[in-house]
């Protein structure tokens, strides 16, 4: 009896201060909802996390380094709030409606970061599958967010403002035009997200290049609104997704498909170097293995041809020029040339002349596309092709530089003195 007596004498006590036990409840309250999420979070999660990371699936190390289930565990000491803060004494209904809602309001956006980080596991595992290289959607997951967090802070809203979700949404109905002229960034994006998808125009690791946008470089991001381009340099360039759809790109994937890179380069020929060739000049160049065929085959052709035309003047007779015989060297040496793709089109042509001379154009392809290999097969063909010009009694045209004018004046002032 003496204890319950106790017990009475204390409570007689505290109806005294109102205020005392308003706090001690208050306190209690918090003291179980930090006792419940060091419950869900030190155990249970914890668990859970040690029995995926023990799991063998493939993707049991990507669901243990998230914090889904963590997420979840917030939940916990909100909900211990809630449903606490109604067994305080002498709290006013206005403070106690208040702390539910923000109880509320947290749930509803624990919620809906947990889904959200859900939508990051499942992009990570999507990504491990090779077909996401060509289908990435990382900018549909972005839309879905979207849309949760504006779920999210629709129900927030109403449960603050006491109003049903459905509610908001007939009044928000009205302001759809002011809606889209807000998100009309995202519209654009996802549209031209849907048709770079459906066309296939870009993929993750593609080189493209579009010189509006100062972007050169392998695509390493596709996302709803940006696609991140890494430049040769290493530099990145954010490029607005709608963009790829409105502008112009060039995209070198076919160029990666087919194992192959295009050469096409020219060599400017002094015009005044191109003649006929004489037959000392012939005979010197059938040492050439490439020419000894090629000059037996003309010798023949021409042959029949100007037998044809012996009545008339030598200068209506076909005759080999230096010219003509350098191109078919420079095909026949693209034709031997290890580092050339001999199942793509080899072409040696004239360009149409100029004042810095006759570009002869070059136009193959390399069988490699490293960058580095490619540069120096093609540096090899054009060292050996310059090197080689003078055999055939051609100059390579080069505008006159500081030396040359000293070199003449040199000359000059020689040539003056007695």
């Amino acid at each position: 009896m003496e204890k319950f007596q106790f017990i009475q004498n204390i409570q007689d006590w505290s109806d005294q201060y109102p205020w005392l036990e308003m706090l001690s409840s208050l306190g209690l309250v918090l003291i179980f909802a930090i006792l419940a999420n060091f419950i869900a979070k030190q155990i249970v999660v914890r668990g859970i996390r040690k029995l995926v990371s023990k799991m063998t699936f493939s993707h049991s190390q990507i669901l243990s380094e998230h914090s889904v289930i963590k997420r979840f565990a917030n939940i916990v000491p909100a909900i211990v709030i809630l449903n606490g803060i109604t067994t305080v004494p002498h709290l006013s209904d206005k403070v106690e409606t208040v702390i539910q809602m923000a109880c509320q309001a947290f749930i509803f956006l624990t919620i809906a970061l947990a889904i959200s980080e859900l939508l990051n596991i499942f992009n990570l595992i999507y990504q491990r599958n090779p077909k996401s290289r060509n289908k990435p959607i990382k900018g549909y997951l972005q839309l879905v967010k979207l849309i949760i967090y504006i779920v999210c802070g629709l129900m927030i809203l109403g449960t603050f403002l006491k109003k049903d979700v459905f509610t908001l949404l007939a009044g928000f109905g009205a302001m759809a035009a002011v809606l889209m002229l807000v998100f009309q960034n995202t519209i654009l994006s996802l549209v031209a997200s849907v048709q770079i998808s459906s066309y296939d125009m870009v993929r993750i690791g593609d080189w493209i290049e579009m010189p509006s946008l100062n972007a050169d470089g392998d695509v390493i991001d596709m996302s709803l609104h940006t696609i991140t381009v890494q430049n040769f340099d290493k530099t990145f360039t954010t490029i607005p997704t709608n963009k790829l759809v409105t502008d112009t790109f060039k995209n070198w994937r076919g160029m990666a498909q087919a194992g192959v890179r295009r050469i096409k380069r020219s060599i400017y020929i002094d015009q005044s170097s191109v003649h006929f060739m004489t037959q000392d000049e012939q005979n010197k160049l059938k040492d050439f293995l490439l020419l000894d065929q090629y000059l037996d085959t003309k010798h023949e052709e021409l042959a029949h041809f100007n037998q044809q035309l012996s009545n008339q003047s030598q200068y209506n007779q076909r005759r080999l020029t230096n010219l003509g015989t350098f191109r078919a060297y420079v095909e026949f040496y693209l034709k031997q040339h290890s580092g050339i793709a001999q199942h793509q089109t080899i072409l040696v042509r004239q360009l149409q002349s100029t004042s810095q001379g006759l570009p002869l154009e070059i136009y193959a392809f390399s069988n490699t596309i490293a960058w580095k290999d490619y540069e120096a097969i093609q540096s090899d063909i054009f060292d050996h092709l310059i090197a080689i010009i003078p055999e055939f009694g051609l100059s390579v045209y080069q505008a006159p530089s500081g030396s040359d004018f000293k070199q003449i004046n040199q000359w000059s002032e020689s040539s003056q003195q007695p």
